[in-house]
């Protein structure tokens, strides 16, 4: 009834359900069943087993649609990895179309807060190792006030992918947002000060939706955020799309630039990371 208020009153879905034109089904309770000239939803796919997407498919009768929608992103369970396993399966079936919704789709302002405290949740319980760890103890000593959700330490990494670009820290550190003043200090007093306690060369974000900020911390090249269209969840992963011609500057050299970046939000955040170019045609409408 929650889900239907927002489209027909009580009365009208109840007569539904009662007519049989809205059936509620387990999906555990498909075995002899065939739907015909029906429009089936499979909703939350992402706490369904692949093999109950499998069975439900096989259940499909003449004039029939399956919509299958659900959670890839943050919900991965090996043992149960519907949406994600329906998504990559699907998505060569001549028939099917999948369509991505991502933070940018988000409608009800709870979710948009509840998707960035449940981003922060991940980002806090993720382990650091020593080096991180002390970069931690010597920024909470020198900005006790800034509430500090985690360090990403990025010499290994850049050595591993043969950066060299002076944009690219040694370190980053994610702090709560509304505190990056607080570690920072006026006129960057604070951080200058952890540096030298370090060694290292650091650089601050905020932790936030907006995922182009991390590229624009962390990338090789420091204008290339400039050319980034768009960077939200496509799947389990995040894409980025950029205009057309800066595929290569985001890339690099041998792709090394993108599996850089790519193994900064796997380590942070536990996500994938792929690039597309946009097509011209859109940049065109833009421009009209």
């Amino acid at each position: 009834m929650d889900i239907a208020s927002s489209i027909a009153d009580e009365a009208s879905v109840r007569s539904l359900i009662e007519s049989r034109k809205l059936v509620l089904i387990d999906p555990h309770l498909l075995r002899g069943r065939t739907f015909d000239d029906s429009l089936i939803i499979l909703d939350d796919a992402q706490n369904a087993a692949p093999e109950t997407i499998v069975e439900i498919v096989t259940r499909l009768g003449r004039g029939s649609r399956l919509i299958i929608a659900g959670d890839p992103v943050f919900q991965r369970d090996p043992a149960r990895q519907g949406a994600i396993l329906a998504r990559e399966v699907l998505r060569g079936e001549e028939n099917a179309a999948i369509i991505d919704l991502g933070v940018k789709d988000i409608v009800r302002p709870g979710a948009r807060r509840g998707l960035r405290l449940l981003l922060e949740l991940q980002v806090r319980r993720r382990t650091m190792d020593d080096r991180e760890k002390n970069i931690l103890e010597v920024a909470k000593q020198i900005s006790p006030d800034a509430d500090i959700i985690t360090v990403v330490y990025l010499v290994d990494t850049k050595k591993k992918w043969g950066i060299d670009s002076s944009h690219v820290p040694d370190a980053l550190i994610v702090v709560k947002e509304g505190h990056l003043g607080r570690l920072i200090g006026q006129g960057g007093e604070r951080i200058s000060r952890i540096e030298e306690e370090t060694g290292l060369t650091l650089r601050a974000v905020p932790l936030t939706l907006d995922f182009k900020e991390y590229v624009r911390a962390v990338h090789p090249v420091a204008w290339i955020h400039k050319h980034i269209i768009d960077f939200d969840f496509a799947g389990p992963d995040l894409r980025i799309l950029v205009a057309r011609g800066n595929l290569g500057p985001i890339l690099g050299q041998k792709g090394y630039y993108i599996k850089f970046v790519e193994e900064f939000f796997k380590n942070l955040f536990g996500f994938g990371v792929y690039v597309e170019e946009a097509r011209e045609e859109k940049r065109a409408r833009r421009r009209r």
